[in-house]
């Protein structure tokens, strides 16, 4: 999972676009941690760059390396590793110079990396320089735009580039592209699954409309962008320099079926994903949790909840539902550590246990004596879980339930949120009662899978909306091989290599490179 951006000026004489991506970049800081990175583009089609691993406040050293990035035009990028390395030579925007001086931000998974892998070796005969697949789907839409054998590209030979690279990829994918000097771009996959906005603005300096495609509304937001709407499935859209954007349907829509992992955890509460609040679904999920607690434990154990405690930040409106519904006292028991990365990422379980304790803290004066009813968004491997039931007790809590805004997670995720190997998720092979003593609560409760989809199928203005739901029931909205499955696991079983010799950010600046550690 990652955060993509791209931005172009209605001024093409502007330097300031890497000013509003750097914003936007913490507006989406919560799609990655691991790396980011921004890439410019001035009117003559020269590039500047600039990624590292970290956060953007250390890459990017507090917006100081801004005016290294000139330009009217640019993308940004918030990565998320998956399974794999983890390392600079993974920072996006990626960039090849054949054809026009492409570049490439990319947000999800393709299941076919293989065939590609080949083509590009033995056909296309392009160079792959990393372990990631959003390097070999630019590399697939270079080979294909090199087939226009032209000069110069212009916006017919951008779609038609895109409608060959969609013919040849599977996957849950949104990206944001860009053509040196001429114009970028952005698609999503025939699903849906990942999620792209554009927005425009009027342009500062009163020459004509700025433009801005984004993963989530709220960088648009934030921005002052309005007329936001989404991209749909097996849609792309170019926005030349000077020039308004120009929608096409590069592929044939096969679902429209947006993960539902985004609106019960990944995405920012603040933002509308395919016209479905994120926020209202998740007090939704809320609402429908406290009838299933009511259901599984009985009123009696209701009544005896003296609060109610959200497991923050995603746990949080949930949470406020439950509490609202059973009519029980809401409480903030774990202060947050909010400079410390999101601990399901972490690539080994003691990193994520010990994440876990630096991230939250007990409120001792709220949970003493109590009995307390957690609530948090969903349960993986169960290490945040067994951490926070583990404090509430050493605080002098008497009895701790849990409660889960989502169902059991049973089948591992394909489209790029690397959650775990199936042996390492707590509901393998385990029924509620045992996922409770695993986790060490009194009690646990899940929300089912039917109560999610409505959640967020009630506030969608299309009848009949599907989501992707495949890492909680094993369906999944994409043509998926056994032995993709299998690659995957054996890939997530292993830690992440960390290239430990290339930390820091770099800035590339046309044909110079300047390291900062």
């Amino acid at each position: 999972m990652c955060g993509i951006l791209a931005l172009i000026s209605g001024n093409i004489e502007s330097h300031d676009t890497a000013i509003d991506l750097h914003e936007a970049l913490y507006a989406l800081q919560h799609r990655g941690q691991d790396a980011c990175g921004i890439a410019t583009s001035d009117n003559s089609g020269r590039i500047s760059s600039l990624k590292g691993r970290g956060l953007a406040s250390a890459v990017f050293q507090d917006g100081a390396l801004i005016p290294t990035l000139p330009g009217f035009m640019g993308l940004g990028h918030l990565r998320y590793p998956t399974a794999g390395t983890s390392s600079n030579a993974e920072t996006q925007p990626f960039y090849v110079s054949s054809p026009y001086g492409l570049l490439f931000s990319h947000n999800g998974n393709l299941l076919d990396t293989d065939k590609h892998k080949e083509y590009l070796k033995d056909e296309a005969h392009r160079h792959i320089n990393t372990d990631s697949d959003s390097e070999i789907m630019l590399q697939v839409f270079a080979s294909q735009l090199l087939q226009t054998n032209k000069r110069r590209v212009d916006e017919e030979d951008l779609f038609t580039g895109l409608e060959q690279m969609f013919k040849r990829t599977i996957g849950g994918f949104a990206f944001c592209g860009m053509v040196a000097g001429f114009a970028i771009f952005g698609a999503r996959d025939p699903h849906g699954i990942r999620p792209l906005v554009i927005g425009s603005r009027p342009n500062p300096d009163g020459k004509g409309m700025d433009h801005m495609l984004a993963s989530e509304s709220v960088a648009l937001d934030q921005l002052g962008f309005t007329g936001i709407e989404d991209i749909k499935p097996g849609q792309a859209v170019i926005i030349p320099k000077g020039g308004s954007p120009i929608f096409r349907q590069v592929h044939p829509q096969l679902s429209y079926s947006p993960d539902i992992f985004e609106f019960c955890y990944f995405s920012s509460p603040n933002s509308i994903i395919d016209e479905i609040s994120v926020y209202k679904s998740r007090q939704s999920m809320g609402f429908k949790l406290a009838k299933t607690i009511r259901e599984t434990l009985g009123q009696e154990v209701v009544d005896s909840i003296d609060i109610v405690v959200p497991i923050p930040d995603s746990g949080i409106v949930p949470a406020l539902s439950v509490a609202e519904a059973l009519n029980r006292p809401y409480r903030h028991a774990f202060s947050k550590n909010r400079y410390i990365f999101r601990t399901f990422i972490m690539p080994t379980q003691e990193k994520r246990r010990k994440g876990v304790q630096s991230k939250l803290n007990p409120v001792r004066s709220e949970l003493k004596g109590k009995n307390v009813l957690l609530i948090d968004d969903s349960i993986v491997r169960g290490t945040t879980s067994l951490q926070v039931c583990n404090m509430a007790r050493e605080a002098g809590a008497k009895k701790v339930y849990f409660a889960s805004s989502s169902p059991p997670v049973t089948h591992p995720h394909i489209y790029g949120i690397d959650l775990a190997t199936s042996t390492e998720l707590v509901a393998h092979k385990r029924d509620r009662k045992s996922i409770a003593e695993v986790i060490n609560a009194d009690e646990v409760v899940f929300l089912s899978l039917e109560d999610l989809e409505a959640s967020c199928a009630e506030l969608s203005p299309r009848p009949n909306q599907g989501f992707e739901v495949g890492v909680f029931c094993g369906r999944y909205a994409t043509p998926v091989s056994q032995g993709y499955l299998e690659r995957l696991e054996k890939t997530r079983g292993k830690p992440k290599s960390i290239d430990r010799n290339h930390d820091g950010a770099f800035i590339t600046i046309g044909d110079s490179i300047t390291t900062h550690p």
